[in-house]
């Protein structure tokens, strides 16, 4: 593992999850930490909770109203695009969503896996997607970090 200002703990809420998936969330956290072009400017802590969808539901009930489970959420503790420092926030997977995902989009797990890191990531450093010109932005920041990393563009058709 690359020495970092940033500590990233990855949690698991579910013992289903495989458990080498640790330095694939980091490289993938440092990665697009680099490609944005955010700074650490001190101790800096990220959170990555491997969940199942029951909890995942909950949690975006809670949080964003919606009843239902979804793939990624991201909880920023820092303003958008302000100073990487402190505690960056969390960023919740669900382990079911992702594994159906995976399938259905015909990629692997590992992949599938990297790509929403890096997308709740994104979102931390106050990245969105509510409108076309901020998906275009965030998504083509998404590819070119998921190329460095050997992944393919997930929203090529």
């Amino acid at each position: 593992m690359t020495a970092s200002p940033l500590e990233i703990a990855v949690i698991r809420n579910d013992e289903a999850w495989p458990e080498d998936l640790d330095p694939l969330a980091e490289r993938a956290v440092l990665e697009a930490l680099k490609q944005s072009k955010a700074r650490v400017r001190g101790a800096a802590e990220l959170s990555i909770l491997l969940t199942d969808d029951e909890e995942q539901h909950d949690l975006n009930k809670q949080w964003r109203g919606k009843d239902s489970s979804t793939n990624v959420l991201s909880f920023p503790q820092i303003e958008p695009f302000g100073p990487v420092l402190g505690i960056l926030g969390d960023i919740t997977l669900a382990r079911e969503t992702l594994i159906r995902e995976a399938g259905e989009q015909g990629v692997s797990f590992e992949a599938h896996f990297t790509h929403l890191v890096v997308h709740g990531f994104l979102h931390i450093l106050g990245y969105d997607h509510i409108t076309d010109e901020e998906a275009t932005a965030m998504e083509s920041l998404e590819t070119s970090i998921l190329a460095t990393l050997g992944i393919d563009d997930p929203y090529a058709d």
